[in-house]
């Protein structure tokens, strides 16, 4: 079973496993995931993901390293979401000040029949992905614990 990672507002990192069915199925389990009422996904390609985590974005047929973040489309909508500090770090809010707001999927990509979709995440990019998304919030609660925020 192929595997997804969730990070949510909260700093929590949990492993999931990528969902089955048909993309309608699929799509309403990836929604559920995200959580706070979302039932539009917005596919981001978060530039720090590539150039300071390594990652590929580069989409492949078979065997794809390719890896993205899945958030809420109407996220701005929604009230008392809180950002997602992963989200906004690899996306660079700090550099254009668009914020991620709540919970955030990181899935793989593969081009499958026509055109490209979401799947669960390859093995050696997933553990290493896993590994430095569990470093990054365990430094960040860290942070805003010497903060007290």
């Amino acid at each position: 079973m192929s595997k997804i990672i969730k990070v949510s507002t909260d700093l929590e990192v949990t492993v999931h496993d990528f969902p089955q069915g048909n993309m309608r199925e699929q799509n309403r389990a990836l929604y559920e995931l995200i959580g706070n009422g979302c039932d539009m996904i917005e596919h981001v390609m978060p530039v720090r993901l590539y150039n300071e985590l390594g990652h590929s974005n580069h989409v492949k047929r078979s065997n794809s390293k390719c890896v993205s973040m899945l958030v809420d489309e109407e996220f701005l909508f929604r009230n008392g979401l809180q950002p997602n500090l992963i989200g906004c770090y690899l996306y660079e809010t700090d550099k254009h000040r668009s914020p991620i707001m709540g919970n955030i999927l990181f899935v793989g990509n593969a081009y499958v029949g026509d055109g490209v979709e979401f799947t669960g995440i390859e093995p050696e990019t997933f553990e290493t992905l896993h590994k430095q998304l569990k470093n990054m919030a365990m430094a960040m609660k860290a942070h805003k614990e010497a903060l007290g925020v």
